[in-house]
This record gives C-alpha cells, sequence and structure tokens, in this order.
C-alpha cells in the first residue's frame, strides 16, 4: 500500500478515536445543508499489473480490458480523502457501505490514460440513518466518460421510516457452486485495494468492532460474482449490488444467478444452508446492458 494511503486511510479513521475525536481540524460538524465535496486527478495510468493483481484476488480471467469492478480502485483514495475532510459530517469508520451502482460505457485498458473524479454531496434519509453517496466519474483524458459509480455508504443512526432501504433487487436462489473462503482473503484483497479498514484484516480488530472475525470485503463479494459471468455481457454494462449480512472470514458462500430478459441476470451470495431452507443473503446485485 503506498504511503500517501496509509495516511489518508490514517486521517480518515481519526474522528472514530475517542478523545481525538473532539480536537480541532479533526472533530466532525453536523452538515450545513449545502454539502459538496470534490477530489479529482488527471493523468491516471491504469497499472497493468494492479489490474492483474486485482483480477487474481477476485478471480477474473485474463482478458485485454482490466475487470469490470476494476475502476473502483481507481477513485477509492478519493473516497477516503472527501471522508477526512472536516467539511465530512461523518466518521469513515462509523460508515456502512450498503449499495453500489457501476455504469460501464466502454472498456478501460492497461496503459490508457484517464481523469478520476469523485464527488459527495447532502446525505439522504434512510430508515435506519442517513445515506452518503459518492459518485465516481471516469473519463478519457480530458474526453468522454467510460465508467461510472454510485457508492452509497450508510451512517447510522435516528432514521425517517418512510424513507427507501435502498436497492430492490431479486432474491435469486443459489444455484450450485459454493465457494470456501479462508481467514486471508481480507488481507489478500486490502493488499491490492487499499482497504485496510480493521474490520476486514484481523479477527482481533473485527472484535473490537462487534464482529465475532474478520469480514470480506463487499467490494470482493460484488467482484468475484461479476468474475463468473463478466465475459458474457457486452461492454457497456450496468452492475448493481446490495450488501446484505456481512461474509465471515474464514467461511462459505453459495453464488446463484439466473438469466434477466433484458440479457443480463440477476445473481446473489448466501449463506449455505440445508436444502428448502430459507436463504441468509450477504448479496443481492443483477446485471444488464447500461442504456444508451
Amino acid at each position: 500500500m503506498a504511503p500517501h494511503a496509509v495516511a489518508t486511510l490514517a486521517k480518515a479513521a481519526l474522528p472514530s478515536v475517542p478523545g481525538v475525536s473532539l480536537l480541532p481540524g479533526v472533530r466532525k460538524e453536523p452538515s450545513s445543508g449545502h454539502l459538496l465535496l470534490v477530489r479529482r486527478r488527471t493523468g491516471v495510468v491504469v497499472d497493468a499489473d494492479h489490474a492483474a493483481r486485482y483480477a487474481a484476488v477476485c478471480g477474473f480471467p485474463r482478458k485485454d480490458a482490466v475487470p469490470l469492478p476494476y475502476p473502483h480502485l481507481l477513485g477509492f483514495d478519493l473516497q477516503l480523502a472527501l471522508m477526512s475532510e472536516p467539511g465530512f459530517p461523518a466518521p469513515a469508520l462509523g460508515l456502512v457501505h450498503v449499495d453500489n451502482v457501476i455504469r460501464s460505457h466502454t472498456p478501460v485498458l492497461p496503459g490508457q490514460v484517464v481523469d478520476v473524479e469523485v464527488r459527495v454531496g447532502e446525505p439522504r434519509p434512510h430508515p435506519r440513518g442517513r445515506i452518503f453517496d459518492f459518485e465516481t466519474v471516469v473519463s478519457h483524458e480530458g474526453g468522454d466518460v467510460v465508467w461510472e459509480e454510485t457508492s452509497s455508504y450508510l451512517h447510522r443512526g435516528s432514521g425517517d421510516e418512510a424513507a427507501p432501504r435502498g436497492l430492490e433487487l431479486a432474491e435469486t436462489p443459489p444455484s450450485g457452486a459454493v465457494w470456501r473462503l479462508d481467514a486471508g482473503l481480507g488481507r489478500r484483497y486490502a493488499a491490492v485495494a487499499g482497504d485496510w479498514n480493521p474490520i476486514h484484516v484481523h479477527p482481533l480488530s473485527a472484535k473490537a468492532f462487534g464482529f465475532p472475525r474478520a469480514i470480506a470485503h463487499g467490494m470482493w463479494t460484488m467482484a468475484r460474482c461479476v468474475a463468473t459471468f463478466e465475459n458474457r455481457l457486452p461492454a457497456a454494462t450496468t452492475v448493481e449490488a446490495s450488501f446484505r449480512k456481512p461474509v465471515l472470514l474464514p467461511g462459505s458462500v453459495a453464488f446463484g444467478s439466473r438469466p434477466r430478459g433484458d440479457g443480463g441476470l440477476d445473481f446473489s451470495l448466501s449463506r449455505p444452508g440445508a436444502p428448502g431452507a430459507d436463504p441468509t443473503w450477504h448479496l443481492l446485485g443483477r446485471a444488464f446492458p447500461t442504456p444508451d
């Protein structure tokens, strides 16, 4: 992990540390009602070796273009940077990634030079708190948009029971494949993605946040699903995912998928259970051609 990414992650975590969270420059202030934060990086070269490491840890086959979810990593440290700004009204370690939507327009190629912009505005209400939508846009250098993403994070608190809960996705039953995930998966993905949130990397640090042991990254679970069907979809593809129950490491997950009428498919990850039992959902998703 690059030194600047370590520093950004540490800064983003400070508002979650008792005592430190009250210091000037660290303390989070309530939203003013006009929140709009933007970070932009230009001239980013898509690193072929990094994309290959990502493909390997997420199960993608070798191909000319980078995996469809890979550009998320081009903007992830910009997300962290926005979360660490004093003007952002919630601590990074208090946010829960609940939904993710990717809209790919054209393939992103290794060696390509792109511009990356991430922005976040005012939160919207949720029954369990409020949602911050981080919008990431990847474009040709000074040109057309090639890839977009909305990452939705929940900050728990007083909510609005009448507000939408998030993406409404089909409950696709398991279709036979079961993946066994080892205890080191979170650390391997973190080493590629730069997401060293302590709930993912060690059972002791995960327990400090209320989990019995480390949990898999939500973006890994989505990417692992996409790896099974990406080659069957057009380059211009939209993928929507809703993260439900966390995946404990080590553990096993059951994958499910079925075709949709629009040329895409619905998919899921669930906890393996007895035949006929109601599944415990870890992830629900769908993929379909991106509209023109």
